[in-house]
């Protein structure tokens, strides 16, 4: 059994018992329940169901398990023969989520 969601513009394949990092919730804790109701397709018992846009009465819970960084990226910017440099780091922060059940 999995699903598709949506969240914070991007789509995600859940299954039941999987992490997965989201982008950053800063209102949320350790410990709490997030419920996505953006539920674009369903498989269940080797049936898809698939939503026009999202399926109805479709959940997925899961469990905040902590917030993450991500690996540092490094941003160069080079202009030749102008003695021009500039360089700047990102490191993109995460949720990491534990799914616990696909309600369909």
């Amino acid at each position: 059994m999995y699903a598709v969601i949506r969240e914070g513009g991007k789509q995600y394949k859940v299954e039941p018992g999987k992490s997965i990092q989201i982008d950053l919730k800063e209102n949320v804790n350790k410990g709490d329940t997030l419920e996505f109701t953006d539920v674009l397709m369903v498989s269940k018992d080797g049936k898809t169901y698939v939503g026009k846009p999202t399926v109805e009465n479709a959940k997925v819970v899961s469990e905040v398990q902590g917030h993450i960084k991500g690996k540092k990226l490094v941003v160069m910017k080079f202009r030749r023969r102008k003695d021009s440099r500039t360089k700047r780091g990102h490191r993109q922060k995460y949720t990491k989520i534990k799914i616990k059940e696909i309600i369909s």
